[in-house]
């Protein structure tokens, strides 16, 4: 999602947590000169911000290295591995404030960790749609990942097309001092998915989420195009399979029940 912006008025009129962060910070730029009082202040609250995000980015690096192991383990003892590209992002203040907005609910640190859970994110990019199915198996099997949520728009895309597997999953992180349980969301698709992901993610950041007609059927009618390329592609690896060019190590567990 494309960072929102935050008026300086909506995020004077939240006291604490992360909206002080923000005004703060932009204060001091502004006025080098304040007291020894402010700057302490200021100097708490950036502690307070990087202390917020800190477990937000220990997330991603736990599912990173699960992500990674599983790549190894599939490139070491399987013919076929179903992880193409994984990439991962860490919200920005703006795009978290915009949608304390949008949801109507406090800015302040706790408030945020109950009700935003995307803050962290990962996408794995596979081949074929019966991989994504496999790859959220394989990490939803861990014993210390928690699957919070699971949507399937794959089976049942967006009214827009958008096709992906989304899991909200929480996975400790092991501190000095404690331990805390960060939600991160994983998204699941395949590479035509992505593609066509990727250009209307451009088009309506162009628009502003405004999006003429022709351009909202043609991108529809585009998404229905890459489900019958991923729908081809299963199958004639299905074919491949059968004649035994991959070999039994080389197929997953399950290929075949996972819906186009």
């Amino acid at each position: 999602m494309a960072p929102g912006t935050t008026s300086t008025q909506q995020t004077d009129a939240t006291p604490g947590g992360l909206a002080r962060t923000v005004r703060d910070q932009v204060v001091t730029h502004l006025e080098p000169g304040l007291g020894t009082g402010v700057i302490t202040t200021v100097r708490d609250a950036q502690r307070e911000l990087a202390r917020f995000r800190m477990g937000y980015e220990f997330g991603i690096e736990e599912m990173l290295t699960k992500i990674r192991i599983l790549r190894s383990e599939f490139r070491q003892t399987h013919d076929h591995n179903p992880i193409e590209h994984v990439t991962s992002r860490l919200k920005s203040i703006d795009s978290i404030l915009e949608k304390t907005t949008r949801y109507g609910c406090a800015a302040d640190p706790a408030t945020i960790r109950e009700r935003i859970l995307d803050i962290a994110g990962i996408r794995i990019t596979c081949s074929f749609v019966s991989d994504a199915y496999w790859v959220a198996d394989m990490l939803a099997s861990q014993p210390d990942v928690e699957v919070v949520r699971r949507k399937d728009y794959i089976a049942e895309p967006k009214a827009n097309g958008y096709r992906s597997l989304h899991l909200i999953v929480r996975i400790p992180v092991f501190l000095s001092d404690r331990t805390e349980h960060v939600p991160v969301e994983v998204q699941i698709r395949t590479i035509a998915m992505d593609f066509w992901a990727s250009v209307e993610h451009k088009l309506s950041y162009k628009y502003h989420g405004a999006l003429p007609e022709d351009l909202r059927t043609e991108l529809l009618d585009a998404a229905v195009t890459g489900a019958e390329l991923d729908a081809r592609m299963g199958r004639l690896r299905a074919e491949v399979r059968d004649l035994g060019a991959e070999g039994a190590t080389g197929t997953p567990p399950g290929t075949d029940t996972r819906p186009a």
